[in-house]
């Protein structure tokens, strides 16, 4: 078997509540990486967030221009987008796309944070959705339900509002 090079992925989104899906994430980067034998630290996202780098006034332009350039990034396919678009509209990004490595989730799911966050506030089940140990912690804090206001990323340290209580360490 192939020996394996070290990898060291950063990620950002707003993982609210953190999905099966986000943590495919990091499985797809990672086997993308072996693959193509690169070894150093990336950020890693969704193409939802590679679009966002086009939002005005969201991210500075030194910042990306520091993120492509210094790091790069492995930017992990998500069904609706177009990275590849999102690059090529970018100067910043097409500047430095050969540090930009797009990597293909061979299994397409639309599960995203928001349809999660909704379908708690209706009652719904999450059941498979979400790690055993996430449901139960939102079930213990009574988040995302209609009495909380937590359904639209209410609650997040970014938006203003108190944080919810941190989640219990693995160990």
């Amino acid at each position: 078997m192939k020996s394996r090079i070290p990898v060291v992925l950063l990620a950002c989104g707003s993982f609210n509540p953190i999905t099966n899906m986000h943590l495919r994430l990091f499985e797809v980067a990672r086997d993308h990486l072996h693959q193509t034998a690169v070894p150093e630290l990336k950020l890693l996202c969704g193409a939802d967030i590679l679009k966002t780098f086009q939002t005005p006034n969201l991210w500075k332009d030194a910042h990306i221009q520091e993120i492509v350039e210094k790091f790069g990034l492995v930017c992990v396919d998500r069904a609706g987008h177009d990275p590849k678009g999102y690059i090529l509209g970018s100067p910043i990004l097409q500047r430095h796309q050969d540090n930009i490595h797009l990597a293909r989730e061979p299994v397409q799911n639309e599960i995203s944070a928001t349809y999660i966050r909704r379908a708690l506030s209706q009652g719904q089940s999450v059941k498979y959705l979400l790690p055993d140990a996430v449901i139960t912690y939102i079930k213990e804090h009574d988040l995302y339900t209609r009495n909380t206001g937590q359904e639209r990323n209410e609650g997040q340290p970014s938006r203003g509002g108190p944080a919810p209580p941190p989640l219990p360490s693995s160990s």
